[in-house]
């Protein structure tokens, strides 16, 4: 009996660890899965100005680890460009186990506006690496990217209005507080359909999903899997709103459709 135990007992270990024998942690994700991928209508004031997708279209090996390949890319529509023309794409690689990011990519196009930037997180030796050089990073630390996906798995439902989960976020070359703050709930009718939702809203300082920074609300699925309905997008000229239009791939049944 008790080598049964020391033989579940290192099986687990293995588990945990990678080659080098590090552990890392390892995290409950019943939100999203591989195959995952979400489509979203974008609006500018009434406006359809774009599609966004955001997707896993599978599970690849980095640095030793199980990465989930998360992209998320948002095109403006033909009939759009000539205003305003957008074609941006994020990618990260998200750790299966531990839902923190080996590798994080951005390349922005929005207007005559163009950026790269990559970053690859070694969260053995706490660097991240980038063209501009090698920065000290905390262990575990998120991408914008990342760092909503893994707001998908947090518990919410003893949270009250106001409540935050904090989070940091590696960008260009520092290290910024990414504060998640709970504001509720409430039911949303959209293209995919109506949802019964909470609302979160990340205090994103620098690195956020469009080129201009504001404040950003996402309305995400009352239920387990916590998909992302709606983000309303405050900025200068007014709010860019992201709506669910179609979605396919999840990791379960989505409760919270009514």
């Amino acid at each position: 009996m008790k080598m049964k135990f020391l033989m579940i007992y290192l099986l687990a270990f293995v588990l945990l660890a990678d080659a080098t024998g590090q552990e890392f942690r390892r995290l409950e994700n019943k939100a999203f899965r591989d195959g995952e991928k979400l489509t979203f209508d974008v609006k500018f004031g009434f406006v359809t100005a774009g599609i966004a997708v955001m997707q896993i279209p599978k599970i690849k090996r980095i640095s030793g680890r199980y990465a989930y390949h998360v992209m998320f890319e948002v095109n403006s529509i033909p009939s759009f460009d000539w205003i305003y023309k957008v074609r941006d794409r994020y990618e990260t690689y998200l750790d299966t186990a531990g839902l923190f990011p080996w590798r994080f990519e951005q390349h922005i196009r929005e207007g005559n506006f163009s950026k790269d930037f990559s970053a690859y997180f070694d969260h053995r030796k706490k660097k991240a690496r980038t063209s501009k050089g090698e920065f000290e990073i905390p262990k575990y630390v998120n991408d914008i990217v990342s760092a909503f996906y893994l707001a998908r798995t947090f518990d919410y439902e003893k949270r009250k209005p106001g409540d935050r989960f904090n989070l940091q976020n590696f960008y260009n070359d520092k290290v910024y507080d990414l504060d998640v703050v709970y504001l509720g709930k409430e039911r949303i009718s959209v293209a995919a359909g109506t949802f019964d939702c909470i609302m979160v809203e990340p205090l994103v300082q620098e690195g956020g999903l469009f080129k201009s920074e504001g404040n950003i609300i996402i309305w995400l699925t009352d239920d387990e899997l916590r998909v992302p309905v709606k983000v309303k997008t405050k900025v200068v000229i007014g709010s860019i709103d992201a709506e669910l239009t179609a979605y396919e791939g999840l990791a379960g049944p989505l409760k919270a459709k009514k």
